[in-house]
Parts: structure tokens; sequence; C-alpha cells
């Protein structure tokens, strides 16, 4: 009897869902491997030019680099397609499958040592990816963009569109001037509000090319053309504010934190906007969110051993700033006595 009303419960994968879980997966593959490969191009170029950290260009010239640009730009394509096929709560957080395939293979090709922690974060990164996979909600049936942009423009969505705008206008206007050389979550924060519009945005434009590569031309709805400016501009802003991220603090301290926000905001996003949670049971969404948590614990596990050998600490090049408090970076000047 519970064997017979387990099976009603759970009715597999649709088959959007499998092809939106089979894009993400080609999507961590290729975006996992080109940091490898594009790694390589930089040491062979490094040989024999100057190198990219002090200021050179010397990799434009060697084409190992440019295969893994372009398999790089591959893996994003097909995360754009993923999201016009399955829910945000199933695509989003498989982008942590690609820090497991980087660290695999740079411990395999690079000869890059995985401390036996980073291993356990992996194992964690996967066990969290399959109960999200067996546990994600059905893709909605849309037949038009207009459907879509229905659904942007109802007011919870619409609320929370405001609220992101406003908290983004706060942090620019007020905060970053301010806090960004210092606090990390100043220009995360910005890139992580942004990134969860950007997504349904791309989510809302992945559907239009979709149906119309399927025989059902959205290409002469305004709509359309509405969502390709809010990808534009969503992205653009995205881009800038994790560059100045990036420059500013360590990248240990910028990709963990900016993971968990950016996929924590997008879910939200999405649930509001598409309603993901509707058709489900409390112990479906539960189980999702345990799987997510256990995705975060394995991403922070990975990231806080990459520099770690068995038995001491490498420190990484360039490091200037102290580990203990990845919030806020201290200058060296108030750390250290003179």
């Amino acid at each position: 009897m519970s064997t017979h009303s387990w099976r009603d419960a759970y009715s597999g994968m649709s088959s959007d869902n499998i092809k939106g879980l089979v894009l993400a997966l080609s999507s961590s593959l290729f975006i996992g491997s080109s940091f490898i490969v594009k790694k390589k191009g930089l040491k062979k170029a490094g040989v024999s030019g100057v190198r990219a950290g002090s200021g050179g260009y010397s990799y434009l010239y060697e084409p190992l680099w440019w295969v893994g640009m372009i398999t790089m730009v591959v893996g994003e394509v097909a995360n754009f397609a993923a999201y016009a096929f399955a829910p945000a709560i199933l695509v989003t957080p498989l982008g942590a499958l690609s820090i497991i395939i980087s660290a695999v293979l740079a411990h395999i090709i690079l000869r890059e040592k995985l401390h036996i922690f980073g291993v356990l974060g992996c194992a964690l990164c996967v066990v969290g990816s399959t109960t999200i996979v067996l546990h994600a909600p059905q893709e909605r049936a849309i037949e038009s963009v207009a459907e879509v942009w229905d659904l942007a423009t109802e007011p919870a969505f619409v609320l929370y569109g405001v609220l992101v705008l406003i908290a983004v206008f706060v942090l620019v206007v007020h905060y970053i001037p301010l806090y960004g050389h210092t606090h990390v979550m100043c220009y995360i924060g910005v890139c992580s509000l942004v990134g969860s519009l950007s997504v349904m945005s791309v989510k809302g434009l992945g559907i239009a090319l979709k149906l119309t590569f399927s025989g059902t031309n959205q290409l002469m709805y305004p709509q359309t053309w509405a969502f390709t400016f809010f990808v534009l501009l969503c992205i653009i802003t995205q881009m800038n504010y994790l560059n100045k991220a990036l420059d500013t603090f360590n990248t240990a301290v910028v990709s963990p934190i900016y993971y968990v926000m950016f996929t924590s905001l997008t879910i939200i996003a999405s649930v509001i906007m598409f309603k993901d949670w509707d058709g489900q049971d409390p112990t479906q969404i539960v189980t999702e969110l345990c799987g997510f948590v256990t995705i975060l614990s394995g991403t922070f596990l990975l990231h806080k051993t990459k520099d770690m050998v068995e038995g001491s600490v490498r420190l990484p090049k360039h490091m200037d700033e102290e580990e203990g408090i990845p919030l806020r970076r201290h200058d060296s000047s108030n750390s250290r006595s003179p």
C-alpha cells in the first residue's frame, strides 16, 4: 500500500525536465573543463611570453587558450538553453557541479593537490544535486511568451522586482562608496540581486526561442524583445560589479558567497514568478531545501580547503587579506605591526 502511494506521489521527471537536466549537466562539464584548458593555455603561453598575471596578453596567440574559451561559451549556451526547459530551482544549483569537475580535473591533469576534505565537498555536492534532481518540480506548460510576461507582471513578482531595485539603488549609491573596498557583501549583493532578475529574463527569452524553433514564432511579440533588453541590461550590470568584487577581494572569498546569494535569490525569484512549489507537498519542498543546503556545504568545503595540503595550509599567491573573516578585507597596515 505504501509503495503504491509512493509511486502515485512520484510520477517521474517530465521530458522537458530531463532535457533541462542534460543541458545543465553538459553546461557544468564544459564550464568546469574550460577552466583547466584555459589554465593549461596560460601556462604554455607564459613560457614564451609575458604572463597574464604580469599584464601580458601572449595567451591570445595560444590556440589552447582559445579552445578553453570556446568550451566555456558552449557551456554558457547550454546553461542558457537549460532554463528554457527546466525550472530554475533545478538548473541553478547544478552550477556547483562545474566546481567539482574543475577540482577533479585540476587534480588529475594539473597535478594540483585535492585535500581529503575537498573530496568530501565533492561528494556533498553530488548528493545534494541528486536530491534536488529527484524532487524538483515539473516545468509548467507555457504556450507563448505573453504567458511568461503575464507571470512577470503579477503583483507578487512586481513587488519582488521593486524591492530588488530599491536594494540595488541603496547599495550602489550609499554603501558601495563607503564600504565597497572593505566589505565584499556590497558588490556581491548587487551581483546576486540583479542576477536573480537576469535568470528570470533569460528564462523568458529562452522559452520564446524554444517556441520559435518549434514552429510558433514569438519574435513578433514585443515581450520577446523586452526580455532581450532586460537580459542584456542585467548581465552587463552583473558582470561589472562581479569584476569589481574579483578585483578587490580574494577569489576564494568571492566565489562561494556569490554562489550562495545568487542561487538563493534566483530560487526565491523563480518560486514567486513561476510558482514552482504550488504543485508540491511540504515533504518535497523541505527535501529540495536540504539538497540545496548540502550543495552549499560541499561548495564551501571545496573552496576553504582548495589551498590546503595534508598537515599544512598553502597561502595563495598575491593574497593580501586575512581568510579568517571572509566578509571584509583588512589593510595590511592594520593587521601587521611595522
